[in-house]
């Protein structure tokens, strides 16, 4: 029985640009950097969380497996301070949408360098 999400693979063209804005701009963490041979994966992860993501080489995986979904995935994050986050990704110039009421509370979408978007909704 599968009992947690471990890893979201993330499918990008520049790993490092990838890694940097994770890192720099939502202050996540390195768990871990492999090389092997050819293949290298970047896994990031907010510090302490359970569920990780893994940066890929996109042209590198879609070689490897042509007919793989490299599309971005639907990702919600959490924040306990959506406003804070609001501010602090606007001041590191990260592309953000507006903030919406949602039925399940409040949430705004975010772009990476890439403009792959995902959300974040407050949960107290």
């Amino acid at each position: 029985m599968i009992n947690q999400i471990g890893q979201v693979m993330l499918y990008v063209s520049n790993q490092d640009e990838s890694k940097d804005f994770w890192t720099e701009k939502l202050g996540f963490e390195v768990v871990s950097e492999e090389t092997n041979g050819p293949m290298k994966w970047i896994e990031v992860a907010p510090k302490g969380a359970a569920t990780s993501i893994v940066l890929h080489n996109k042209e590198f995986v879609a070689q490897m497996n042509p007919d793989m979904n490299l599309g971005t995935p639907s990702l919600m994050y959490f924040t306990e301070d959506l406003d804070q986050l609001y501010r602090d990704l606007t001041s590191k110039k990260v592309t953000v949408g507006e903030i919406m009421e949602l039925p399940g509370g409040r949430v705004f979408n975010f772009a990476d360098h890439e403009d792959n978007y995902f959300a974040v909704m407050e949960k107290k």
